[in-house]
């Protein structure tokens, strides 16, 4: 089909009634649909029905406000498949882009069916001679938008409602949390109903983690470019449906079933006390850069939802190394970011948002501005405020790197807690002090901008790079198997392999690679702050050293039920830190330490130490060659209240870390501190196997590369 073919107008089949411009996108009310998109470059604008043969069914829409183009069309009913196309300028050195031989997906979808088969037709211009016209029509080859049903029994679904303090994060990959479960029957594995089995259920209440945070379950597209390797976009970090569950992990297959599921998913996950948090990608767009497809938001008004190069339109600003950066200076790109928000929300129940490369949402110009348009709207919106807002604080954009400077309501992925403890533990030197910083909260990064340590999301990995037990099995990354010549991922990991690269039978370098994830686990959770466990971590996934699984849709990236005997132990050592941080408050402290509380003489709260029992001087923290220090949490010296104003207090501990390769003798301070100590955790020792009570008096040694916790007994 030809230009000429689609611009001619298709008998009118179905009468259009105006309908309203808002909300925008399909809405059933029970009895018809109204459709509304919005577009300001727009000459018509015609509503495409599809049948299940795939033929279209054109309707005019006549009525436009503000630019808002509208009808209601009576006897429309859910599952219905539409999309639109727009007749209007096709410019690309003006920043113009329409093209009505392309069915474009509605920017307010719900639900999408179908797949994109890479057909030259979804491009605008000739892959061949990309300065000529392409006017294929893409209707076959693209994805089509669905009508949902939006009515779905809640029944009493509470949100859990915790506070940071009391959070625990896993970050968790719908596919790869069930893809091989075995206790998950085979037809529900990599879906929504999969992951809100009882197995995965179980497993995360037993786990004891209050949040599971989600890789993006937005709608996304499969990069052509992948496929054609015989690879797929596995994270989903490619979304072009801000509203729509991704169909692939459907357990059923009819059109906008996806979304029911979902719900399902989230009220079971609410029934355990486990809050749902998305993973949510609003800095780009699946279309790419000026050679990537028209698949919706630029052929519908591309320079209002993409960042433009001034003076050269045809070319996208790319802060995100994506090919394109949404335009969120445009108030319908904004809207369309709350009305997104928003609807995750209200309609889908979740309770929070991770936002990817989120310093790419603040740019003004285009330096990064914490006072932005984005997040004004954010602070004054009475629903999007009240959840949990997860930043990570940087994009690939000159001045990114934002660790620190969100805004007060904002919590941030710490990247300098994950970078600070990798190089303590691998023996790098001068890092003392920046330990204990991080240790006790960041108050360097999030005080002075009236947040508390909970602001501070600890980890030490994440979906990102090296799992945890790559981290402490390969110096370098193995990426081979993505098709880039292993020029692809991250190249300073701030790993250490123990001696030997990858796997080894060396009885001596497992021993050190067991305790070093377990010093680096207990550091995560046991630190001020809000933790996040990548799945996996605490059984000792491995990717092989492959630090950048995207496009890794197989069991390199899923995770393997299938443990032996020192996976469970690292399981069960896991359940007893999480434990241990939800029994004592003295680690999950909701102000930094030192804070004083009108009024109120309160005895000191954490005190350092050297290993032979001395006070922490300016000398020691500024040694170059110090890798071991002790820290003492004075359960009696908690200054908040708990939730109902009492006085909180808890068991005292002494805490004793060594990153130094030989044991060192660690003074236990003396009866001013305590007449004795119970080991609750230690680092060389098998999950539950501790010794008895210690006398205050005497010394512990603490093997080399290793991590011991005391309560304070007496």
């Amino acid at each position: 089909m030809t230009q000429d073919d689609v611009t001619q107008a298709a008998p009118e089949l179905i009468r259009a009634w105006p309908g309203t411009p808002y909300p925008l996108g399909a809405t059933y009310d029970g009895t018809g649909t109204n459709f509304s998109l919005f577009s300001e470059v727009a000459e018509r604008v015609e509503l495409c029905l599809i049948d299940d043969d795939g033929s279209e069914q054109r309707v005019e829409l006549e009525e436009v406000d503000y630019h808002i183009w509208h009808c209601y069309l009576f006897g429309v009913t859910p599952g219905q498949r539409y999309g639109f196309r727009v007749h209007g300028p096709y410019e690309p050195e003006n920043g113009l882009r329409c093209d009505p031989s392309k069915l474009l997906l509605d920017p307010y979808g719900k639900a999408f069916d179908g797949s994109f088969d890479g057909h030259p037709s979804l491009h605008s211009y000739d892959l061949d001679n990309p300065d000529e016209r392409n006017t294929d029509d893409s209707l076959g080859h693209t994805m089509t938008t669905v009508v949902i049903n939006p009515y779905f029994d809640w029944g009493n679904d509470r949100a859990p409602g915790h506070e940071y303090h009391n959070t625990v994060i896993y970050e968790a990959h719908v596919k790869g949390m069930t893809a091989t479960h075995p206790d998950i029957p085979a037809e529900m594995r990599g879906t929504y109903a999969g992951m809100s089995h009882p197995a995965i259920i179980d497993y995360l209440t037993e786990l004891g983690v209050t949040a599971i945070e989600l890789m993006p379950v937005h709608q996304f597209m499969h990069d052509q470019p992948l496929i054609d390797k015989g690879l797929r976009n596995y994270w989903g970090y490619n979304s072009f449906g801000f509203l729509a569950p991704h169909n692939e992990y459907a357990f059923s297959r009819q059109p906008g079933d996806a979304v029911s599921e979902f719900k399902a998913m989230v009220k079971a996950f609410h029934e355990a006390n486990i809050e749902v948090i998305l993973d949510v990608v609003y800095n780009h767009t699946a279309e790419g850069n000026h050679l990537g497809p028209t698949i919706g938001f630029r052929g519908i008004d591309n320079q209002a939802y993409y960042r433009l190069v001034e003076g050269d339109k045809q070319f996208y600003m790319d802060y995100t190394g994506t090919g394109n950066t949404l335009n969120v200076r445009h108030p319908h790109s904004l809207q369309l970011i709350m009305d997104s928000l928003r609807y995750w929300i209200l309609d889908m129940h979740v309770d929070g948002f991770r936002f990817d490369l989120a310093s790419s949402l603040a740019r003004g110009l285009h330096e990064v501005d914490r006072l932005s348009s984005f997040f004004d709207l954010v602070q004054q919106d009475p629903v999007v405020s009240q959840v949990k807002l997860i930043a990570e604080p940087w994009d690939v954009g000159e001045g990114g790197y934002q660790v620190g400077n969100f805004p007060p309501l904002w919590t941030e992925w710490n990247g300098q807690f994950r970078d600070t403890v990798r190089d303590f533990w691998r023996g790098e030197p001068a890092t003392l002090g920046e330990f204990a910083s991080r240790l006790t909260g960041s108050s360097d990064l999030y005080e002075a901008t009236g947040r508390r340590p909970t602001a501070s999301i600890n980890f030490v990995t994440a979906h990102d790079g090296f799992t945890l037990n790559d981290l402490v099995t390969y110096n370098e990354k193995h990426n081979e198997a993505n098709g880039e010549d292993n020029n692809d991922g991250e190249s300073h990991n701030r790993s250490w392999n123990c001696g030997v690269e990858g796997p080894t039978d060396d009885p001596e370098i497992l021993a050190l690679r067991r305790r070093q994830k377990r010093n680096l686990l207990t550091t995560l959770i046991l630190s001020q702050g809000t933790p996040m466990i990548a799945h996996g971590d605490e059984i000792a996934r491995t990717q092989h050293g492959n630090n950048n699984v995207y496009c890794q849709d197989n069991e390199t990236s899923w995770m393997n039920w299938d443990l032996d005997e020192e996976q469970e132990d690292l399981l069960a050592f896991t359940r007893e830190l999480v434990q241990l941080r939800k029994n004592h408050p003295v680690f999950r402290r909701r102000r930094f330490f030192g804070t004083p509380v009108r009024g109120e003489e309160d005895p000191q709260d954490i005190a350092w130490f050297a290993p032979d029992g001395s006070e922490m001087t300016s000398k020691d923290w500024d040694s170059g060659f110090g890798k071991s220090l002790a820290v003492y949490l004075n359960g009696e010296g908690i200054r908040e209240p708990d939730e109902r104003g009492q006085r909180i207090i808890d068991d005292s501990f002494l805490m004793l870390f060594n990153a130094h390769h030989e044991p060192i003798d660690f003074s236990l301070l003396g009866p001013e501190y305590a007449e004795a100590w119970e080991i609750v955790l230690d680092t060389t020792r098998p999950a539950g196997d501790h010794n008895g009570d210690l006398p205050s008096d005497g010394t512990l040694v603490v093997a080399g590369r290793g991590t011991a916790v005391l309560r304070k007994l007496r």
